[in-house]
């Protein structure tokens, strides 16, 4: 059985071995000779203290110790095993699909977007012509939202599933090992759509089916079990097993189930603005000066504050990051932040968002499933008129915004569709304006220097989660009124980024798959 070792180390040791193991065995009673095999477990920064640090979990075999080495994902023959309907095809549908192969089912997957080499060219149009196509966009199309929004694998939802299983798939797809060892694990953008693509080629190899631009339009159930979907408003499927992995941003599918006497319910979201800074200064604050140091990465930064009964905090932050226009309809603006794997770029930027539940809310109605989701669309539809009805985002410096100045200029940014020069008191709705800019004073108290007005807010930054909930006995993981139907993750609100979306998805399909084995 291996031996685990808490250390602390300067950042230029880091790849210094004879250091490391120096420091081991100051901690404990042995030699290099005594030991057979060692690495790091865990990997994370230490910017408590004004010197800089990296803790390190070692791990030690000794000598004539059983070294067990993991298995790497197996692909199985499943062309003509019985056949389990997957909706979405994003980190939730995909793990779901990828359990399946490994329980003996022929994962069908449906997907409204398209690949991910098709889809580039829908971002690129949201980009430069301000055009949205609502079926292929950041949120919909391979890899859900997460694709192309950061990679960023870090989940407190450790209760929920094997965080380390989900990681590993990762790295059996094509990603660093490092995942497995860093505190706050990233794959970056740019490397994510070659894995997602690499998942989806192992489903099909395995004799499952991955079918793009194929939205489910219609759901058909009878005495509470699901009986068969419907896609583009043409084919319809017999299934009776439906996994629905949708997302956050899967509008339609709220208004399909409840329309289809299939309950959803709201729930609490947040909702607020995305913030740029430039990287440098937040190197500057976070590392006490040493900013310079080559050995640290660049800084990131976690924040909350409790302003009149709500949580005002940070969300997603992105060190290096690119801050990108991610609505899904015409007549709305959205914001999201992604970095590149070596977060390189000179900005950074998060999303300070406020907590909402629907019992805040002016119109709230308990009786009404969309009471948070109609709050959600108008800020966005707010934000879209205040930036003359394009994929420009309304901007305010964030001093100016405390002190309800309309900006006259602006530092660069990230935002490549541009900025337009608002007041964002009189856009956002006031129970936001006033937690929002009292917050940022705090924040800047937290952190010398963070408040400033070369900061610059984007509005609005508003699908932090689902504001819509469909629910799930805690057991079977099925609907709780409609056997056979299992919402799943982020769009259903089980879950809260890629890892807790696909421990989510490998979940529920275990339930599946259970059923199936029960009924053999």
């Amino acid at each position: 059985m291996s031996q685990l070792v808490q250390i602390s180390i300067l950042p230029h040791y880091l790849e210094d071995e004879d250091h490391i193991l120096g420091k081991v065995f100051e901690k404990i009673d042995l030699r290099m000779d005594d030991i057979q095999k060692w690495n790091i477990r865990k990997r994370s920064i230490d910017a408590r203290q004004k010197k800089v640090t990296f803790n390190l979990q070692i791990e030690l075999w000794l000598k004539g110790e059983d070294i067990l080495e993991r298995e790497v994902y197996q692909i199985q023959d499943v062309s003509q095993s019985k056949e389990v309907a997957i909706i979405g095809a994003g980190p939730a549908g995909l793990y779901a699909a990828l359990r399946a192969i490994e329980g003996g089912l022929k994962p069908i997957v449906y997907e409204r977007g398209k690949d991910v080499r098709s889809r580039r060219r829908d971002l690129a149009a949201i980009n430069k012509d301000h055009i949205v196509n609502p079926e292929s966009n950041y949120c919909f199309g391979e890899g859900g939202a997460g694709t192309y929004s950061d990679g960023k694998l870090y989940t407190r939802s450790k209760k929920r599933g094997n965080v380390l299983k989900a990681l590993e798939w990762f790295v059996d797809f094509g990603a660093t090992p490092d995942i497995l060892v860093d505190a706050h694990p990233h794959i970056g953008t740019n490397k994510l759509p070659q894995i997602i693509t690499s998942m989806r080629e192992a489903i099909e190899k395995a004799g499952g089916k991955v079918h793009f631009e194929s939205k489910m339009t219609d759901i058909g159930h009878e005495n509470q079990q699901i009986k068969a979907i419907q896609i583009n408003d043409t084919e319809w499927i017999a299934y009776d097993n439906l996994l629905l992995a949708t997302g956050h941003s899967a509008r339609d599918i709220f208004y399909l189930l409840h329309k289809r006497g299939i309950k959803v319910q709201a729930k609490p979201f947040a909702i607020g603005v995305r913030i740029e800074h430039q990287q440098e200064l937040i190197d500057q604050i976070q590392y006490h000066g040493d900013d310079q140091n080559p050995y640290l990465p660049p800084a990131s930064y976690s924040l909350v504050e409790q302003v009149d009964g709500m949580g005002v905090y940070s969300f997603c932050m992105c060190p290096g990051g690119i801050i990108a226009p991610c609505a899904t309809d015409t007549d709305e603006v959205v914001t999201n932040g992604w970095s590149p794997s070596k977060r390189n770029n000179p900005y950074s930027n998060s999303g300070i968002v406020v907590s909402v539940s629907p019992e805040d809310l002016p119109n709230y109605d308990p009786e009404d499933p969309f009471v948070s989701l109609n709050f959600q669309k108008k800020v966005e539809y707010d934000c879209w008129v205040a930036a003359g009805k394009t994929q420009k985002v309304p901007a305010q410096r964030m001093q100016d915004f405390v002190e309800g100045k309309v900006s006259t200029n602006f530092p660069k940014t990230s935002y490549f569709p541009g900025l337009t020069s608002v007041d964002l008191n009189k856009v956002l709705p006031e129970m936001l304006a006033t937690r929002l800019s009292a917050a940022f004073v705090s924040f800047g108290k937290k952190m010398k220097g963070y408040y400033t007005n070369e900061a610059v807010l984007h509005a609005p930054e508003s699908r932090t989660s689902s504001p819509v909930s469909i629910p799930r006995d805690p057991l079977t993981l099925e609907h709780i009124e409609i056997k056979g139907l299992y919402p799943c993750a982020e769009g259903a609100g089980y879950a809260g980024g890629i890892i807790s979306a696909a421990i989510d998805g490998i979940n529920c399909m275990d339930r599946i798959i259970e059923k199936k084995n029960l009924n053999k």
